[in-house]
């Protein structure tokens, strides 16, 4: 089905979806389900429930989904009207050309934590599976071969998601069932948390940080939808069905088990099969880390610096380097990764939602180019003020301890972004800034 829906010339990266390429919304809902049904909605359910109660992290993972839902229809929205990916979209709304190429890089850090992150757990699964070797032996062996494999080419990590995807959800399945049957559900519930106390505040942010990425670029789905108005149902159901229903499995285990390993969870559940099972499933989610995460690279070193790098190159480097990071721990560092990316990633949608909705300044560019099912001719090189106020957005939703930080920076950047540009626009008397502006297919045709 996937491939049903990414049928199309090029996947219409660089172009918009034609009618033609529209699909049912159930079909897309499908597959972006099956992107959330992952090891890190195991992981972040097992990490609230080992430091909260059951109901602390219900609420946890609700509100945090709440956010998610708001961020991915709003954006989403945009990307089902005009058929365009994020990265193209974000030309024509607020971040300019080259501006949009920082969300690419931004993106492709993020997946290329959560490279390091899950090739760790891939290979702790190996050595208590095993008893062989050591831990730093099997990250090394493990990083290298989701490497070979992504080098190899989309056609391997292909195959390899088909297997790994119904192993997944039979391993967790499995070890859910073991879990009731050796424990009574009610005491689950109503258990205290076993680890050091997680404040909510804190909690709400890492639900809405792990999956920021993917509400972020929700046009790169959405934009295959027929009808804007049904993105309401393609996030509601991903986001609530897929996050909150793992989540809470992982929670329960946690609570189980009385530890906020994934690994052990699934060891003491499930035995060796079962963590076989879910840890072979890394491999599905970890090699699109990696390709995507170089593909953001190459991009944004092109855009920036005119300098083309092969994705060969770009994704043999970053396997490499994120095969070190796993080898120094970098498991160890998965809540302050999820805070940061909870407060570093919502100013885009925050930025993007202002110029579209509010500000419209390239809106009547965008309407005309739709019209005749093509992209506008030009658009603005950097937008300077939408750096600044992402950057605000950022720092404010880092380190002021008034409220939840994923919603101060995304309510921020909003704001800020507004009144930065109402204030140069009404200095300089422009809507678009006509001094930097680029003609793309002039640009295009250079290359």
């Amino acid at each position: 089905m996937a491939k049903e829906i990414l049928r199309g010339a090029g996947d219409y990266a660089l172009s918009r979806v034609p009618d033609e390429g529209k699909r049912a919304v159930w079909k897309v809902t499908v597959v972006r389900l099956g992107g959330i049904s992952c090891l890190p909605v195991l992981m972040l359910g097992a990490q609230l429930g080992f430091s909260l109660t059951f109901w602390e992290s219900f609420w946890a993972v609700f509100f945090g989904s709440v956010i998610l839902q708001f961020v991915g229809w709003a954006i989403g929205y945009i990307g089902a009207k005009e058929g365009l990916s994020v990265s193209v979209l974000a030309r024509w709304c607020g971040l300019g050309n080259k501006g949009s190429s920082l969300i690419g890089l931004v993106i492709a850090i993020s997946l290329f934590g959560w490279f390091g992150i899950q090739n760790s757990v891939f290979a702790d699964g190996l050595y208590q599976i095993t008893g062989l070797l050591n831990f730093p032996v099997w990250a090394i062996i493990t990083g290298i071969a989701v490497t070979f494999i992504v080098l190899y080419g989309f056609k391997m990590m292909s195959i390899i998601a088909n297997i790994a995807l119904p192993l997944f959800i039979a391993g967790v399945l499995f070890a859910f069932y073991k879990l009731l049957e050796g424990n009574d559900l009610l005491t689950l519930t109503t258990t205290p948390a076993l680890g050091p106390a997680l404040p909510m505040a804190v909690a709400i942010t890492m639900v809405s940080g792990s999956f920021m990425v993917g509400a972020v670029i929700s046009p790169d789905m959405s934009r295959f939808i027929k009808r804007p108005k049904d993105v309401f149902i393609m996030i509601l159901v991903s986001t609530f069905v897929g996050e909150l229903g793992f989540c809470m499995i992982g929670t329960l285990m946690a609570h189980a088990v009385g530890t906020p390993d994934v690994v052990t969870m699934m060891y003491t559940l499930s035995g060796a099969l079962g963590v076989g099972l879910v840890i072979f499933s890394t491999i599905k989610i970890n090699d699109i880390n990696l390709y995507s995460s170089s593909l953001g690279i190459t991009n944004f070193i092109h855009a920036v610096f005119g300098k083309t790098v092969s994705r060969t190159a770009a994704t043999f480097f970053m396997g490499i380097l994120g095969t070190i990071l796993s080898v120094l721990g970098i498991l160890n560092y998965f809540i302050e990764f999820l805070s940061f990316l909870g407060v570093l990633i919502p100013p885009i949608c925050g930025i993007m939602v202002a110029d579209y909705f509010v500000l419209k300044r390239s809106r009547k560019l965008l309407d005309d180019s739709r019209a005749i099912g093509e992209l506008p001719k030009t658009a603005e090189n950097w937008n300077f003020m939408a750096i600044i106020a992402w950057v605000i957005a950022t720092l404010c939703g880092q380190f002021m301890t008034i409220g939840i930080g994923s919603i101060n920076s995304l309510v921020i950047s909003f704001v800020a972004y507004l009144v930065l540009m109402k204030i140069y626009m009404s200095a300089t008397k422009k809507v678009l800034f006509k001094e930097s502006e680029v003609n793309l297919e002039a640009e295009a045709a250079k290359e």
